[in-house]
């Protein structure tokens, strides 16, 4: 959703709000993966993104826990949500101070078939759940010109990767 201008009164989110929620994500135990924008930022991509997306486990018990943790954004929006919103709709935008997409599957994949697929990305002291290279790729089949470039750069670093394992 990187392209579109329909974040209302929240701005872009910084760094310092990504490792803010994921704090709190991670206190809760939520089972979840970044994806997305900030994904591909704490790959080595320098760009722009305006929200923070998450493929998550939509089970009952895990959206109470992200609730929780959303909970400690300034304006609260996921109160609005209600617990069965994640599993009904492809996109939960929640636009609070920031704005969090929340997904139950990103181009067909689950939370559950990806959770095997996650680098761990240490950002300061907190440890990120970030889909790994190779994932990204497939939660990023649309045709939006900023998904064309994160796939190019996706791709060259998994070159680069496998070439360095070579060595």
């Amino acid at each position: 959703m990187d392209d579109q201008d329909d974040r209302g009164y929240s701005r872009a989110p910084e760094l310092e709000d990504l490792i803010s929620l994921c704090k709190a994500l991670n206190a809760e135990k939520v089972r979840y993966i970044l994806i997305g924008g900030f994904a591909v930022i704490l790959h080595g991509f320098v760009r722009a993104t305006k929200d923070i997306d998450l493929l998550v486990d939509s089970s009952p018990e895990n959206i109470r826990l992200l609730k929780r943790a959303m909970a400690t954004l300034p304006d609260n929006a996921i109160g609005l949500i209600s617990d069965d919103e994640v599993q009904k709709y492809q996109l939960v935008r929640v636009a609070d101070e920031i704005v969090v997409d929340l997904m139950q599957s990103a181009c067909g994949i689950r939370y559950d078939e990806a959770s095997d697929q996650i680098d761990m990305i240490m950002v300061e002291d907190v440890s990120i759940p970030v889909a790994g290279k190779t994932l990204l790729i497939a939660t990023k089949q649309t045709v939006r010109p900023s998904v064309a470039a994160d796939v190019q750069f996706l791709r060259l670093r998994i070159a680069e990767d496998t070439a360095s394992e070579q060595r």
